[in-house]
């Protein structure tokens, strides 16, 4: 029990005077602060437990000036370790396209693929038809003036790597070529079936060092003004004739009506013709069992005449004059004198309704839902003095072509037919639609060009030459065949091997074409439409362009007439209204008849 009162340590005098000296701070219960350390070492104490000496201040000094020193030195920043090769570069920018694939770099091969080009999938605005198609111009002249500063016309083409160096030298002096030449199999092995991967920098340097003079001429100054020596432009001067060249400015065609009639009991029916404008520009329309009459100069409307216990199915005004010729619904053909607003005769023949009627001076022609085509002399008594039979279902269409006394007919048995002055059998028959044939236009700017359109099977327009003889074509139809068919464009079907020779063009419209009419003033045609877009659209020929397409009826737009200036159309819908369209400018008078007529006597 005392051994531990035994091994405890006795205090000493030297202890009590340490501990005097330095009492023992103790910390608050809370504080972090570590105790204050029982004894300090001081400097000499440190260095002595290291075992070293001393520092020498004056080899401080230096150890601190170098260090400033090598501090400055290093304020540069050094560069990385490249692997490659340094490369020696010029004042001069000239673009180093060997082994480029530029298809597949810049897509600059294809207009689809330029960048300068909108997607096709961007929606166009509506009412900005015209600030459209100055993007479009102002899109293909930079893409043309691109290609023309870095390619010149021609796009190179990389070159094989199996060439010899020899061939690729041959390659270079015979000039860029789109397509390499052509070699037999036994000179080159076999090519490889790896596509090549785009370089990541199109253009660089070449490497070539800047020439310390610039080579002078040998025959002396230069003095061609056009020369690019002296050009203060950045283009070429190829791309400066080319943008100062004169261009055609996009026509502006307004989207919006600027006039709208309502037709009241406007028959929604594919086979009918109820809207015909005349030269005396007066509107015919049939509603119901009465037919209106709309005057364009004084806007007055008119009542001409109600049928008894019958409807109304086709008018037609005589090219010059003021008849109108009404087809009935049980087949009798009327003949009206507009102005006295008189009832001048009234025709038999048909069984069944009139759906078609065509003036040829005083040779009117109806077709009818009997399948029958008579043509009748209005100066004779007799009914009809012709009677035509081809169609094995309803005539729905019926044009006079007056210069060459051809009549092209269309029928909903997808038959289109063209007659000669007044033969009894066709001289041409045509089954290429797959639809009723309603839509039918002559060409008022070549001869015997005939425009037809198909139904809702169908959906396209067609393009024929009447011109060809029965042994064949002639020189003179196959040049102007070939001519308009060698302009093709988007939606276009390619005539078969079995198509007949006097097929020019088919285009897929995609939707029912129900009305056809050229322009007058100009090489364009304009087509309505019904399932499903409902539009008119205004073609350029023979490239087949969209003008303007104009939408705003809710039906099928079934029928289509064009004032006597060519300058506006109208259109009616089964939506029970009739809108009236700016779509062609006057013809413009050109050459010394215009100084002409300024005199009303020849001196």
């Amino acid at each position: 029990m005392a051994s531990d009162d035994t091994q405890a340590p006795v205090p000493t005098m030297e202890r009590f005077a340490e501990d005097a000296r330095t009492p023992t701070l103790i910390s608050p219960p809370e504080s972090k602060t570590p105790p204050t350390a029982t004894h300090k070492r001081n400097q000499a104490d440190f260095a002595q437990d290291r075992n070293s000496e001393p520092a020498d201040p004056s080899a401080l000094t230096r150890a601190l000036e170098q260090l400033e020193q090598a501090g400055r030195v290093r304020e540069r920043p050094i560069a990385s370790p490249s692997r490659k090769r340094q490369r020696l570069y010029g004042d001069r920018f000239i673009p180093n396209r060997a082994g480029q694939d530029l298809q597949a770099s810049f897509s600059l091969l294809h207009d689809e693929g330029s960048p300068a080009t909108p997607s096709r999938s961007a929606k166009r605005t509506p009412h900005h038809e015209l600030h459209f198609q100055k993007t479009e111009e102002a899109n293909r002249t930079y893409s043309a003036v691109l290609r023309q500063e870095l390619f010149e016309g021609t796009v190179p083409q990389a070159l094989p790597q199996n060439l010899s160096p020899t061939d690729s030298a041959n390659l270079r002096n015979s000039g860029r070529s789109h397509t390499p030449p052509a070699r037999t199999t036994a000179s080159l092995p076999a090519p490889n079936l790896t596509p090549s991967t785009p370089h990541k920098n199109l253009f660089n340097y070449s490497g070539q060092p800047t020439p310390s003079r610039t080579p002078s001429s040998r025959h002396g100054i230069n003095l061609n003004a056009q020369s690019e020596l002296y050009s203060l432009s950045p283009i070429k001067f190829s791309s400066q004739r080319m943008l100062l060249s004169p261009q055609r400015t996009p026509r502006a065609v307004s989207k919006v009506p600027y006039k709208v009639l309502d037709a009241p009991d406007l028959a929604d029916d594919f086979y009918l013709n109820l809207v015909d404008w005349g030269s005396q520009n007066i509107l015919g329309v049939g509603l119901g069992s009465c037919v209106y009459m709309w005057n364009s100069n004084s806007g007055r409307v008119t009542k001409l005449c109600e049928l008894t216990d019958d409807s109304v199915t086709s008018v037609s005004w005589i090219q010059r004059g003021s008849h109108l010729a009404i087809g009935t619904n049980r087949g009798f053909v009327q003949i009206w004198d507009a102005g006295t607003q008189r009832r001048l005769r009234t025709m038999t023949g048909h069984t069944a309704r009139v759906g078609a009627l065509a003036w040829n001076e005083h040779i009117l022609t109806s077709g009818s839902r009997d399948r029958s085509i008579y043509h009748r002399d209005v100066r004779q008594p007799e009914q009809w003095l012709r009677k035509l039979v081809g169609h094995k279902q309803e005539v729905c269409g019926l044009k006079w072509n007056t210069e060459d006394m051809q009549l092209a007919s269309g029928g909903n048995d997808n038959k289109l037919m063209v007659w000669e002055k007044l033969n009894a059998e066709p001289t041409f028959k045509w089954s290429e639609h797959q639809a009723a044939v309603k839509a039918i236009a002559w060409s008022p700017h070549q001869r015997g060009l005939l425009a037809s359109g198909g139904g809702t099977a169908d959906r396209t327009i067609k393009f024929w030459n009447t011109l060809v003889s029965s042994n064949g074509p002639s020189a003179a139809s196959l040049a102007a065949a070939s001519s308009a068919a060698s302009a093709s464009g988007p939606g276009d079907i390619e005539p078969s091997l079995t198509a007949p020779a006097n097929l020019i063009r088919s285009l897929d419209t995609g939707s029912q074409v129900c009305n056809l009419a050229w322009s007058k003033n100009s090489n364009e045609i304009v087509s309505t439409h019904g399932y499903s877009q409902n539009q008119i659209i205004v073609w350029k020929y023979p490239s087949m362009q969209q003008v303007v397409s104009l939408t705003g009826h809710t039906y099928r737009v079934l029928y289509l007439a064009m004032s006597p200036d060519g300058q506006v159309i109208v259109t009616g819908a089964g939506d029970e209204t009739l809108r009236f369209w700016n779509c062609f400018k006057k013809k413009e008078k050109t050459g010394s008849l215009n100084t002409m007529d300024k005199w009303g006597v020849i001196r």
